[in-house]
This record gives C-alpha cells, structure tokens and sequence, in this order.
C-alpha cells in the first residue's frame, strides 16, 4: 500500500488500515473518494487533488432524467432515478467543491419532475416498483413529502449557493417540518441538522436547532455515555443496536448540533468512533429500522451490505478528520 503511516505504539494508522480495507472491498467510487479525501496531499499512488476522477465515478451512476440510480445508494438497486440516490450523489459533490453548475440543474429538473404536491419529495418515488430495496424502505403508490430526503438535498443546494425555482417550495416545505417536530427519531433529526445547516435564515436555523438539542436529549435520542449502551433506549421501529451518537448528529465542529453537546460528550463519542474501526480496518454499517412487519433487518443483501461499509467507512474517517483527531 502507499500509505504506511504508524500510531506511536507502531501499529499501522487509522487510515492506512482503512486504505487497505477500500483497496480490498470498495466500489471505484469509493476508492476515489478516499483517495481524494486522504491520499492526494501525501504523494501516494491513486491521488487525486483535483476531483475530476471522483466526479467522473460518480457520473457512471447518472440517469437520462438527470437524476441518479444503479445502487449509489446501496439499500436502493436498478437502474432507475431515486431522491435518496439524488442526495448521496449532493453529497458526494459537495464534498469535492463541485455542487454547481450544470450538472446541479439537470439534478434540480429531476426534483422537479419527481416532486410532491406541495414540492418536496418523496422518500421513495414509485418508479423503484419492480427493482429490489431493503424490506425497510416500501415502495407505495402515493408516497408522501418526506423531510428524510428533502432536508439533506435542499440544505446542501443552499450550502452551495444554488438558487433554482425547486428550492421555494421545497425550502417551505422544510421549515414546516422542521417547525412541527415535537416527537422524531435519529434520522429525522439528522435529516433537519443537514437541512439547519444550510439554511440561508441563520439566526432562525440556529433557534431551530436550540430546540431539536432539546428534543434529541428529553426524548433521549442520544446515546451520551458509549460504555452504558444498555441504560440508552434505541428509537422505536430501529432495529437491536440501532444507538445514535453525539458524532452522527454533529459530523463537523461547525454543524448546529455541536452546541447540543458538552465538549466531555463529544469527546466520548468521537473516542467511541475511533474504537469501532474492526480488524480489517472498515467501519460497521448501523443496524438500520424494522421492516413494516416489525422484523429488524440488519443486512437484507449481501452485495448491499459490502458496498456501504467502504461509504460508511470514508465518512467516519472524515467526521473524526473535521474533529481534529489524529488519523495517521
């Protein structure tokens, strides 16, 4: 491998023992992703400092309608466009310096040909009927606005600076929900932090994330102690082992959710975070919810659950990254 870095006990790196395990098991567009994020400052082979091969990964994934499919979002399989995978593919661009331009208004046509009725978007649109989804994402005929995968897209076009005529209602449509949240769960809440985050109203996003803090530690929607995973509740409907910690919700020092921690708190989890990397240097993929029927579902495909560690693996590198811990 390129990177060989050491701890000061001499065994190999956090990321040097990632970079083995994304070499080892990841999509090209992961291992772009990694080697743009923490090889190309370090003369290593595969670096890329400029993005283009991230972007030109990613794009293996765009559909004809502008949108995104083929499993860029792993849970979500076949060919056709999704909002989910729309959101990954924001996320992935944002990441690189390049959500803009025409490439963000084709996607901007896509949201809006797949809108609800008061603009926003479904979780799953119905065109997945028919190509295999974890049991836990249904497809139904008529799906409702969703802030699951509205707040992520519509905080990170604002983030960048995207004025599109989507973005009104679909903007609306998130200060509703956000502003009607009294009881939630850890990936709603996520949901609005992403979408807080890039809210142009800052002093209304920053209220509005005072009492999400609020709501996240009265209905205990955090696990605030790692060691005492047994005395922390997890969310109705999420599967055995479905806690969320103080480093899902504040991924970067300068989200609104950082103020909902104590620095002794945040240190816990990042300290957690660290400690989970396995032995063959991935991340493990979060349980995720319940099926309809009420049976968790941990991993519901084999190819599903190989192609999120590496994703999941990159973004727990670049939450400890934006912390300040040490990586090699």
């Amino acid at each position: 491998m390129a990177e060989t870095g050491a701890s000061p006990h001499g065994a190999p790196s956090p990321v040097a023992r990632a970079e083995h395990f994304v070499w080892l098991t990841a999509r090209v567009l992961e291992q772009r992703r990694f080697a743009y994020h923490f090889l190309s400052g370090s003369g290593s082979a595969g670096g890329d400092p400029s993005g283009d091969a991230v972007e030109t990964a990613l794009a293996a994934y765009g559909t004809e309608d502008g949108g995104y499919g083929y499993a860029l979002e792993p849970d979500l399989r076949g060919p056709v466009s999704q909002p989910l995978h729309v959101g990954h593919a924001l996320r992935v661009l944002d990441s690189i310096r390049r959500c803009g331009g025409q490439r963000v208004e084709r996607v901007c046509r896509y949201l809006t040909s797949v809108s609800t009725s008061d603009g926003a978007l479904p979780a799953i649109h119905p065109s997945q009927r028919g190509y295999p989804s974890a049991p836990f994402m249904p497809v139904v005929d008529d799906p409702p606005s969703a802030l699951l995968a509205t707040g992520p897209v519509v905080g990170l076009l604002h983030r960048n600076e995207v004025w599109h005529a989507w973005l009104f209602r679909a903007t609306d449509f998130c200060w509703a929900a956000v502003d009607s949240l009294e009881k939630s769960h850890p990936y709603e809440i996520q949901a609005a932090v992403a979408f807080l985050d890039g809210a142009p109203d800052r002093p209304r996003a920053e209220a509005a994330a005072d009492r999400l803090g609020r709501i996240v530690r009265e209905q205990r929607l955090v696990t605030l102690d790692p060691e005492r995973l047994d005395a922390y509740p997890v969310a109705p409907g999420y599967a055995p082992g479905g806690h969320h910690f103080a480093h899902d919700y504040a991924k970067a020092p300068e989200s609104l959710a950082r103020a909902w921690f104590t620095d002794e708190e945040m240190a816990r989890s990042l300290d957690f975070l660290e400690r989970e990397q396995q032995e063959d240097g991935g991340w493990p993929v979060l349980p995720h919810g319940s099926t309809h029927e009420g049976t968790p579902t941990r991993q519901w495909a084999p190819g599903s659950a190989l192609e999120a560690r590496p994703i999941v693996t990159i973004e727990a590198l670049r939450t400890l990254r934006a912390h300040g811990r040490p990586l090699t």
